[in-house]
């Protein structure tokens, strides 16, 4: 046989594959532009008049930069009508999440990610919010006030929270409520800090909603965004697809199409866990002739959901995906939306020698009980390094307990944002004698008297590398100058938005002279910070990389030159606020310093 004829094989197979994804693209086009005429027509319909709501109020979200007893950059401007839009710049009255860029990433308290987290899943922030009426959404409009563009995913909840029971035709699909992507797309640029109303071209989905949930990602970001309201347009009554419609089903899709095809019900997650079932076949390929720790360092590279579809496969496949020790690292945040009680179930088995646990997010309205989280860390506590529970809000004082009696390796805990965890319940954590990392930020953790906290640290914690006190009210000169002098190892230490610390005290030059490997300082919001501090700094500190001094009204370019010529690693500045440092002086350090962002803000 001649050898074009398998070339001419090669090129129809090729073509029927780019005509298949272009038919596919196509409808996938032709679908949401009936949609966009559907949802046109139905808006002039007398019988099914649109509905436009801002948010009634915000019901859960996982950090805001201001404080729990203030509405200053706090989650809870996005209830209600816009406070600032269409104005620019910085406002209190907005939203703002906790963190923007890379710069915590790049600290020493930053955490080593997880292993198998799914690319798609960027999201670093949530907020949820609630509106008056459930309905058929049709647009979804974020106004962001400065620096847009965190916003990159949007989903809507079947559940009603004002309702005490799930609609009936909820009931029918799932026990629990449901959880559907209406637009999600990776992190982008924006290049303009101004305002702007983000309208996304949003999913149209078969049940109504008052509850909206928005992820974020700032990772690309030069400075906070800010959010000002959210507005949320819909149909009280199921819009009637067209025919041409119909027949075209989003779920029909390949995931390599659109990785977001399958909805985040429980369903499909716990089909992929449970299944036992395997495809009949004579043998198991090649796979049979590679080494068996191969075969596991390939696996390696699989998300859990892929994992599980190989399972599948065949025996050896099954034998490998079901073995303990590629369930070292177990990152179940990117399905909080799918996770409950019989997905733990499922996984079990498999993780009897899991290290690294992050739930995350997970098991919130119901999803997960304190039962279902007992059994699995009773059976996969025991080799627990580190444990991540961030807003994780099934969470109580048994849970805790279980904690520190089944996890007794455990040197990470991450509780931030686990606000409905009553004070006493901390006390079980004074068991894990291990610890190493503990977050307890937004957490209803009882402290009277800081001093007392910073002299038992400076007393005990002569390792300690990281310590965030960040808006300790009552913390002075006496706690500072106990952590100065019993933590020398200290490399990050952020104060920002310690109203009771005074540099006329001198403990802000303590800290320059006591602490000499700091990396990181944040002294946020702290107008008495001087020219002496800074001239300690650049003296002692030549290692820091990050300096926020924002708000500070006493520190002059020239102060600020001495630290940039001392300090030759510092890459993040914050001289927001700053009076005495104009934009000349930025853009003359900017020319001499490029390595260093510095950052300048001020209210328009």
């Amino acid at each position: 046989m001649s050898p074009v004829f398998p070339m001419l094989t090669v090129l129809t197979m090729f073509y029927y594959l780019c005509l298949r994804r272009r038919a596919r693209t196509a409808a996938r086009g032709e679908m949401m532009n009936s949609h966009r005429a559907i949802e046109s027509n139905s808006r002039t319909s007398p019988l099914n008049a649109e509905v436009v709501q801002y948010a009634k109020e915000v019901v859960d979200f996982s950090s805001h930069y201001g404080s729990e007893n203030s509405m200053s950059y706090t989650m809870w401007n996005l209830a209600g009508v816009p406070n600032v839009f269409p104005s620019s710049g910085d406002f209190t009255q907005t939203a703002v999440f906790r963190t923007y860029g890379t710069w915590w990433d790049q600290c020493p308290s930053a955490s080593l990610p997880f292993k198998r987290t799914p690319p798609n899943f960027q999201s670093q922030d949530y907020v949820e919010l609630t509106f008056e009426q459930q309905v058929y959404p049709t647009a979804v409009l974020v106004l962001e006030t400065y620096h847009p563009g965190a916003v990159i995913r949007i989903l809507a909840c079947s559940a009603n929270p004002y309702s005490p029971s799930p609609p009936a035709e909820v009931r029918e699909v799932s026990f629990f409520s449901r959880w559907e992507i209406l637009w999600s797309e990776r992190p982008t640029k924006v290049n303009a800090s101004q305002a702007r109303q983000f309208k996304p071209c949003i999913k149209q989905i078969n049940f109504p909603t008052n509850l909206i949930r928005l992820e974020v990602n700032s990772s690309l970001l030069d400075y906070y965004t800010e959010l000002d309201a959210v507005v949320l347009h819909g149909l009280k009554d199921k819009p009637v697809l067209s025919l041409k419609t119909s027949l075209i089903d989003m779920n029909d899709l390949e995931d390599d199409d659109y990785e977001e095809n399958d909805d985040c019900g429980m369903d499909n997650l716990n089909k992929k866990l449970s299944s036992t079932a395997l495809r009949e076949g004579p043998n198991n390929g090649y796979f049979d002739k590679l080494p068996y720790e191969l075969i596991q360092l390939i696996l390696n590279h699989l998300t859990l959901p892929d994992l599980c579809r190989l399972a599948q496969t065949c025996k050896l496949l099954n034998q490998h995906c079901y073995d303990p020790l590629q369930y070292i690292h177990l990152n179940l945040q990117p399905y909080w939306a799918k996770l409950n009680d019989t997905s733990l179930e499922f996984l079990q088995a498999r993780c009897t020698l899991v290290q690294w646990l992050n739930l995350s997010w997970t098991g919130n309205r119901g999803f997960i009980s304190v039962a279902g989280f007992s059994r699995f860390l009773k059976v996969c506590g025991s080799e627990l390094v580190r444990l991540e529970l961030s807003c994780s809000h099934f969470l109580n004082e048994t849970c805790l307990e279980i904690i520190s009696e089944m996890c007794p390796h455990l040197q990470e805990l991450n509780l931030s944002s686990c606000d409905k965890l009553p004070p006493q319940a901390f006390n079980h954590i004074a068991k894990l004698c291990g610890l190493k990392r503990l977050v307890l930020y937004r957490t209803k953790v009882e402290i009277e008297d800081y001093d007392v906290i910073a002299s038992m640290i400076g007393a005990k914690c002569k390792k300690l590398r990281t310590l965030d006190l960040w808006r300790c009210k009552n913390i002075t000169e006496n706690g500072i100058a106990e952590l100065a002098s019993g933590c020398p190892l200290l490399e990050e230490l952020d104060l920002g938005w310690c109203p009771t610390l005074q540099s006329s005290t001198g403990c802000f030059a303590k800290l320059a002279r006591h602490l000499p490997n700091l990396q990181k300082l944040f002294l946020t919001a702290n107008r008495s910070v001087c020219d002496t501090d800074i001239e300690e700094l650049a003296c002692n500190c030549t290692r820091l990389r990050q300096l926020d001094i924002l708000g500070t009204r006493m520190v002059s370019p020239m102060s600020l030159r001495k630290l940039l010529e001392s300090c030759k690693d510092l890459s993040l500045l914050d001289v927001s606020f700053c009076s005495q440092i104009d934009n000349r002086a930025v853009l003359e350090f900017n020319g001499s310093f490029p390595n260093v962002f510095i950052k300048k803000s001020f209210t328009q």
